[in-house]
């Protein structure tokens, strides 16, 4: 017997809570110059009560090749990373029109 979702009554594996949580966000990309003039990209807006932060970041640093930080509820990852994260963000089914850089 399968788990039933506490949000949408539906079962784990039919569950589309992550998918409409997709479509809510207003995520803000932006570049940050930390210590010693290192440029940061920064990932700010996603709720992290619908989607998992750390998982997202994981698959991120594994796609743009490069280190990274979940802090106070935003992504940091080193290096000037802007167009790939809104490719990559959009491939895994967040919205075009949501999505923005600075």
């Amino acid at each position: 017997m399968s788990e039933i979702c506490m949000t949408c009554g539906l079962p784990k594996e039919l569950c589309v809570c992550e998918t409409i949580a997709k479509e809510n966000q207003e995520i803000l990309i932006l570049c940050e110059k930390k210590k010693f003039g290192k440029k940061y990209t920064v990932v700010r807006g996603i709720d992290q009560k619908d989607i998992n932060l750390k998982e997202l970041t994981k698959k991120l640093k594994n796609e743009l090749a490069c280190g990274g930080t979940v802090k106070e509820g935003k992504i940091e990852l080193q290096g000037d990373h802007r167009q790939r994260i809104r490719q990559f963000l959009v491939a895994m089914g967040f919205p075009q029109e949501t999505i923005q850089i600075k």
